[in-house]
């Protein structure tokens, strides 16, 4: 499967929109510069409507080992999993949309709003190391990206080749052949995808905000610094406000 659906993607770092900042930093580089929208994990349902941001409560992803992948899944299915870990198990997934468009995505893991946040990063990554308008973040070729367990990439790859010994004389593509199915019952915006029916694991799948691009991922922390949430940013908004355009796209 690696070989098959894989693109040119190895990226690491990328110049990110500037936003306004707010309270939290790292080391020597400033969250605050990478996303204006951590407020979205600390409003409600009626408050983010009240900023025409439409939620959209997926259901849960099956992390079984705790380790999560945040990626386009069809172009760079090899991605490792962040650094941080959680305890497996089931954690809802949410979508923020903006006229049309989803602005971001949030895996919750604990109630409660964070006291702090940081980049979510691969093993080997140092937010030490970004200068000013750099992130980590993951590319994006195929307009999609993802929540998902390491462990599921292996069930994706059993997938596949469950429908290529049904169509031996086809080239068979994970998207035609087994995605497209799931995304279109919510009109290709989302689906929560189950590669084989009988075995625990599934992915989250979401169109990403503008489409091609390079995301960031970030964690937020309570005061122990335990996780409460993951969130995605697609840079479809500032300052968790979906009522006007950003200046920055």
């Amino acid at each position: 499967m690696r070989n098959r659906i894989m693109r040119a993607a190895r990226l690491l770092l990328c110049a990110a929109s500037v936003h306004a900042p707010v309270s939290a930093s790292a080391a020597g580089w400033d969250i605050g510069k990478a996303s204006s929208n951590f407020e979205l994990a600390a409003l409600s349902d009626l408050e983010l409507s009240g900023r025409s941001i439409e939620v959209i409560h997926m259901g849960n992803v099956e992390l079984t080992s705790g380790r999560i992948v945040a990626a386009d899944l069809l172009a760079q299915p090899d991605r490792p999993a962040f650094a941080r870990t959680v305890v497996p198990g089931q954690y809802p997934v949410t979508l923020y949309r903006v006229r049309g468009r989803i602005a971001a995505a949030s895996m919750r893991f604990a109630e409660g709003k964070p006291d702090h946040w940081e980049l979510a990063v691969l093993p080997g990554q140092d937010t030490a190391t970004l200068k000013d308008g750099e992130i980590f973040g993951y590319p994006v070729d195929a307009g999609l990206g993802c929540y998902m367990d390491a462990d599921t990439l292996d069930l994706m790859g059993e997938r596949e080749a469950q429908v290529q010994a049904q169509k031996p004389d086809a080239d068979v593509n994970y998207y035609d052949d087994v995605l497209a199915s799931d995304l279109n019952a919510n009109k290709g915006a989302y689906a929560l995808h189950r590669p084989v029916a009988d075995k625990k694991g599934n992915v989250a799948v979401f169109r990403s905000g503008w489409g091609d691009g390079f995301y960031p991922v970030f964690w937020a922390l309570d005061k122990d610094g335990h996780p409460l949430v993951l969130l995605t940013d697609f840079s479809v908004i500032e300052n968790a406000d979906g009522r006007r355009e950003p200046k920055v796209q």
